[in-house]
């Protein structure tokens, strides 16, 4: 079957594709679009980045993207921006005589990267509410020239766009199911939840792809080839959103863009963790089920949602089953997911009224870093006294796991500073993490108690924040 997207408005038509062939190498050696550069080939610097746009009533929603780990089929019943898309009457537009102008561009090799995240910024993409630092954040300049690329996205942070043409013309193209084969290798993108479900009942083995921002590496860094793929990104009802007053439910096919302002709603500190998850650009592929669902001991999500209490609903043709989020991870690399099964939904309760939460990530870079060990505490203190407890941590096991000592050591105590140093030296009991490059196994067991004596001193009105920090100075 053919795929059908829009570049700068016009229709693509591409049959007989490899269906993990990447949309950089596609711009790059048969468009001849290459100012798109490749960088890294993992997501991380930030030099493939486009912008990709679906219909959203007569507007087109935009999200930037890293195209090196975005996979062809994934395009189908987009629109597609490079930067050679950019140019007005053949003239480069105000952002890039900006960036030109202010010396934002040094050796170059990044410049259009920074031109396509700060473009979507100045016309309304998602992401386009944060500060100009944190939308650049997934892109790298190691010419160091990061204050005149500010100055430029703070001068032009605003730029008209008509895309009510384009609107028309994605809808026309429609996003309906799509399937291919090449060279014996199936790919699917189904466009409901039930007909993935019928998919896994032929295809129990399929690879399932949210937004590739892991599997991606898996082709380009580990050079896989993978034999039946289905990829999820026009599975509307994945990507739902439901508000309650006692419960927010996620559809595992949001994206961590979209989830940042509802979880902040949940914690703020869930807000903060949101926003140091990769880039902008990983953000605005990566899923909250996807994060759950490859099992990843350093996934920073799991720690925070388990903490405040997530069930995970899988679906399968048959039927559903929910479980504590916690459940789902067995192993390194093994999950409670069975064949024909996938992650439809995580529900989490709001916290109440006594709650005492601390959600932090410590990492070696502070911006779109891996983990090295991500804590989560929520705690119930009513009188004085800490009713209940959950505590969970990434990093620091082979899965994302509870800390069962240290919450018993801190459940019907006072919550008082000896409480909480007892506790922390629980956190033996619980865990003996690895030595890696990210951290020795004695740091991480160090770090772990001290996030814990960060949720007392910051109970007690100490700044723990590096940004609170900064702020004082």
């Amino acid at each position: 079957m053919t795929i059908r997207f829009l570049l700068d408005g016009e229709t693509i038509e591409l049959a007989d594709i490899d269906p993990t062939a990447t949309v950089l190498d596609y711009l790059r050696y048969r468009m001849r679009r290459t100012g798109t550069k490749e960088g890294c080939a993992e997501g991380d610097c930030g030099a493939c980045t486009v912008l990709v746009g679906s219909p959203d009533g007569d507007a087109v929603k935009w999200r930037a993207v890293n195209s090196c780990i975005q996979f062809l089929p994934m395009l189908h019943g987009k629109a597609l921006l490079t930067v050679e898309s950019l140019k007005e009457q053949g003239a480069p537009n105000p952002l890039q005589s900006c960036m030109a102008a202010n010396g934002s561009s040094q050796c170059g090799f990044c410049t259009p990267g920074f031109v396509m995240s700060l473009y979507g910024r100045a016309i309304g993409a998602s992401g386009s509410d944060l500060p100009v630092a944190d939308v650049i954040a997934g892109n790298l300049c190691r010419c160091t020239g990061y204050g005149p690329i500010l100055e430029a996205g703070e001068t032009v942070d605003t730029l008209g766009r008509d895309d009510v043409a384009l609107a028309a013309q994605l809808r026309a193209i429609g996003a309906d199911g799509a399937s291919g084969e090449w060279q014996g290798r199936k790919w699917f993108a189904p466009a409901s939840s039930d007909e993935l479900a019928e998919l896994l009942v032929e295809f129990p083995q399929a690879r399932l792809v949210a937004g590739a921002t892991d599997v991606g590496l898996w082709v380009t860094k580990g050079l896989k080839s993978l034999d039946t793929v289905i990829f999820l990104g026009d599975v509307a009802d994945l990507a739902a959103i439901e508000e309650s007053d006692d419960a927010l439910i996620v559809g595992a096919g949001v994206r961590y863009a979209d989830a940042h302002a509802p979880f902040a709603q949940l914690h703020p500190d869930f807000g903060e963790l949101v926003r140091r998850i990769g880039g902008l650009q990983v953000r605005n592929a990566g899923t909250v089920g996807g994060n759950i669902a490859n099992g990843s001991p350093i996934g920073d999500g799991p720690p925070a949602l388990i903490a405040l209490g997530a069930e995970l609903t899988l679906r399968s043709a048959t039927g559903r089953r929910t479980m504590p989020l916690e459940a789902y991870f067995l192993d390194y690399g093994k999950q409670d997911r069975q064949p024909g099964e996938f992650v439809e939904s995580i529900r989490i309760p709001r916290p109440g009224p006594d709650a005492v939460i601390h959600i932090a990530k410590l990492s070696r870079r502070f911006d779109s870093d891996i983990s090295a060990v991500c804590g989560a505490f929520a705690l119930t203190v009513e009188d004085g006294t800490i009713t209940g407890a959950r505590v969970a941590f990434g990093g620091m096991a082979a899965t994302p796991k509870r800390a069962t000592a240290c919450e018993a050591a801190l459940i019907g105590k006072p919550f008082i500073q000896t409480t909480i140093e007892t506790a922390a030296e629980a956190l033996r009991q619980d865990f003996a993490p690895l030595t890696d490059v990210r951290g020795s196994s004695a740091y991480r067991l160090e770090a772990a108690a001290n996030l814990l004596r960060r949720l007392w001193l910051r109970e007690q009105g100490t700044p723990i924040s590096v940004l609170e920090m900064e702020a004082g100075l």
